[in-house]
């Protein structure tokens, strides 16, 4: 089997909700990242083989193949494809797995993985919603075949997190002790200048805007987002509107071009777990990928883990029993931010750059996603 390389990989600063990115439109938001990849990279645009994006909620300026028409919106050659894949919050880290998989295969040489998401204008759900408004309900507790198998529980991302925060016995007071971690380490790294070669300005817009000054003190007067729950916004992601995007070229192509690749990937998988309890497919899965791969957890040097919410980062780490100090160094979705779509890629985006920051070989990322599923990417630093 070929190699697959990642070559390149960048993003947009991430706007907060109703922030400096809510006005723009998805399509440019994602041409912006595709135009300042290829301007960056000595290929010849239409030497692409694909453009693979991820996003969710394919309604409104979403609908109708929404990569195409970024790579179009970029001014890019019409004579190459795109296409637009919906795996929840892992959708632009199945893309990565997807143009690795068409890399190693032999049939393409050089893809674009990414996604765009602005949530500013279209929250999660809005699908749902709108199809609710036609006269769609709930298809899940419609729906004879989900509800023979898992009667008639809705589906519940929020109540999800509750039953992990609960079962791992988490407190409100642990969640949010993690959560101004998260921020005080986003803070620390933008000052630090962290991100910067990551980061491709839009205009004026040149930095990630969504972490927050906060204290324990402040979290604590939060109202619960379920009654009599712990949850609260302080401790759950942020929805937020961004683009990213990584280059994965074949060896044959990093040789035509005289490419350096920056990292190879190793492992790809993805696995599913209860779709009740939605959230926690990144313990099975992480344990599935390290078994593939030949590797244990004190082999990699750098994890990023989707911070969807507190409780699901928490029982990751204690499940792997891994150094919380080797894990989203740099902050996490609670401040940084989860343009659903774009996350995939965002990430990958961090964690390749944090390698290479901090001189480690291994880094793994691994995320949580509606149904219950949860990618696996294993990658080393070149």
């Amino acid at each position: 089997m070929q190699q697959a390389y990642i070559v390149d990989a960048l993003r947009s600063p991430t706007g907060k909700r109703a922030g400096s990115l809510a006005q723009v439109h998805p399509m440019d938001l994602g041409a912006h990242v595709l135009k300042a990849l290829v301007a960056r990279n000595n290929i010849p645009a239409e030497d692409y083989d694909d453009v693979i994006f991820g996003a969710i909620d394919a309604i409104g300026p979403n609908a109708g193949n929404l990569a195409r028409f970024c790579w179009l919106g970029a001014g890019l050659p019409e004579s190459v494809p795109g296409v637009t894949i919906d795996r929840q919050c892992g959708s632009s880290q199945q893309a990565v797995h997807f143009a690795a998989q068409a890399v190693m295969s032999g049939s393409q040489d050089v893809v674009v993985a990414g996604g765009v998401q602005n949530m500013s204008q279209i929250p999660i759900n809005t699908a749902l919603y709108a199809a609710a408004e036609l006269g769609f309900p709930d298809p899940w507790t419609t729906a004879e075949s989900f509800r023979a198998r898992y009667g008639e529980q809705q589906l519940s991302q929020f109540a999800a997190a509750e039953m992990i925060a609960k079962k791992w016995g988490f407190t409100r007071a642990d969640m949010e002790a993690y959560a101004l971690e998260s921020n005080n380490r986003a803070l620390a790294a933008i000052e630090a200048g962290h991100f910067a070669l990551e980061v491709v300005p839009y205009g004026n817009f040149s930095m990630d805007e969504t972490a927050r000054r906060s204290s324990l003190e402040k979290m604590a007067t939060l109202q619960t987002i379920l009654p009599n729950g712990i949850l609260t916004a302080a401790i759950s992601s942020q929805m937020s509107d961004a683009a990213s995007a990584v280059l994965v070229c074949s060896e044959a192509a990093v040789k035509r071009y005289g490419l350096t690749p920056r990292a190879r990937i190793v492992h790809m998988s993805v696995r599913g777990d209860d779709p009740v309890w939605m959230l926690t497919a990144p313990i099975p899965a992480t344990r599935h990928a390290l078994a593939k791969a030949g590797l244990r957890m004190n082999d990699i040097d750098r994890v990023e883990i989707n911070e969807a919410f507190a409780s699901v980062s928490m029982a990751w780490l204690q499940e792997l029993d891994y150094d919380p100090a080797r894990t989203n160094v740099n902050g996490g979705a609670i401040a940084l931010g989860h343009p659903i779509g774009a996350t995939g890629t965002k990430l990958m985006t961090t964690l390749l750059h944090e390698l290479e920051r901090s001189g480690g070989r291994f880094g793994l990322q691994t995320m949580c996603e509606g149904g219950g599923l949860a990618n696996v990417t294993i990658i080393e630093r070149l």
